[in-house]
């Protein structure tokens, strides 16, 4: 996003002027798609066909996810005198990418705990990032970045140690975390687990994205981005209403106005 540069027009208005999204109804339902999909990703990686594992996983994701969108409804109705339905629904993602590490050793109370935290953060996030102008439509920065790092330094902090659960012994999960009892050590090994990973993906990332800017540029033309990559790039337009195919690309499609022609009366004589 930051290598991309923001959408035209973006922060023309300053770095409040959101560009609404189109249907908040199917946003919802992806996000409830994604929530679904959630409890097969987060219990299925435990590998092995165990009720009292999976069990415990759905309901860790669930309890995580659901304050997750709770916390982002409060701090959104806080900061902006109404309850955002887009930072909600990113704030149930976000919960759910807080509690994918920790999902198997954590107790109900602290899902609850890290999901609120994760909504809460991928609000701020998104005030933030909008500041430093780093356009990010769907909000994934807030929700994946923030919400990661946040969901694997909290392994460190609520993990319920070994001895506890069947699947968590000494070789096969976390210490005990440093909120639970434990000491600092289990926080610190995640830091630098999350400072590691932040240090290769930014280097990697953006080596590749520099060669292809230099190669083939990262951005399509000014006309095509206005035009929507739909039509620009499919030939097909997701939603006509917003039509603009004054200016086709190629002779498949006419041109169209988007002028509204009034029929004319006709006399008798006419």
């Amino acid at each position: 996003a930051w290598s991309l540069g923001p959408r035209i027009g973006r922060y023309d208005q300053g770095s409040q002027g959101a560009i609404p999204g189109h249907n908040l109804a199917i946003a919802t339902l992806g996000g409830l798609i994604l929530w679904f999909g959630w409890f097969g990703f987060n219990a299925g990686s435990s590998m092995a066909a165990d009720p009292a594992a999976a069990s415990r996983i759905i309901l860790t994701t669930n309890l995580s996810a659901s304050t997750g969108a709770v916390a982002a409804a409060i701090v959104s109705w806080l900061a902006t005198s109404k309850p955002d339905l887009g930072m909600i629904i990113n704030g149930a993602l976000a919960g759910l990418v807080s509690i994918t590490a920790s999902c198997a050793y954590v107790a109900p109370t602290s899902a609850i705990i890290i999901g609120f935290g994760g909504g809460m953060f991928a609000v701020f996030a998104s005030g933030l990032f909008n500041r430093l102008q780093i356009d990010d439509p769907v909000g994934a920065l807030p929700v994946h970045l923030v919400g990661g790092i946040w969901g694997t330094l909290a392994v460190g902090l609520f993990s319920v140690g070994p001895g506890i659960n069947p699947w968590h012994t000494e070789l096969s999960g976390p210490p005990l975390g440093f909120l639970i009892g434990g000491n600092i050590q289990p926080f610190l090994l995640q830091l630098v687990g999350v400072a590691t990973v932040a240090i290769f993906v930014s280097t990697t990332t953006l080596i590749s994205w520099f060669i292809l800017q230099q190669a083939f540029g990262l951005r399509v033309s000014s006309h095509a981005e206005s035009m929507g990559l739909d039509l620009s790039e499919h030939g097909l337009e997701a939603y006509p209403d917003f039509s603009q195919r004054v200016w086709p690309l190629n002779g498949f499609f006419p041109a169209t106005s988007s002028t509204v022609t009034k029929p004319v009366a006709h006399t008798p004589e006419q």
